[in-house]
């Protein structure tokens, strides 16, 4: 089963779909906007995007929009995870994997600190 629409084939992959996965958090207000680069390290994807939302409100404002957006251009989620309580929203999108927290569920998974290794850049 593909992820991608048939007009998407070749637009929003690897970093561009990364790129543009944090544009729109940004625009949602997500907090600490982090990529991680996990090429070469995991086999089932290349990147983690990692931010917060504020509240469960804003967590799930955060999924609603970057699953309708990259739906409209025709890139679409293989598999959401946790939308329902929004305390950690896990996005699919094969070449990056979302993560969307709230700043509780955030410092207990510490995501970042289990992937140290990993190179890492925060997105504005």
């Amino acid at each position: 089963m593909s992820a991608r629409g048939p007009a998407a084939a070749d637009q929003l992959q690897g970093e561009a779909l990364v790129d543009r996965i944090g544009s729109i958090a940004s625009d949602r207000k997500a907090i600490d906007i982090r990529v991680l680069d996990v090429r070469g390290m995991v086999g089932y994807t290349d990147f983690f995007v990692i931010c917060s939302g504020n509240t469960e409100r804003q967590t799930k404002a955060i999924h609603d929009s970057i699953l309708e957006e990259l739906k409209g251009e025709g890139v679409l989620a293989r598999r959401v995870e946790g939308a329902r309580e929004a305390r950690w929203v896990l996005m699919d999108y094969l070449d990056a994997v979302v993560h969307i927290f709230t700043p509780d569920a955030r410092e207990f998974y510490r995501l970042e600190q289990l992937w140290g290794e990993a190179p890492a850049r925060s997105v504005d």
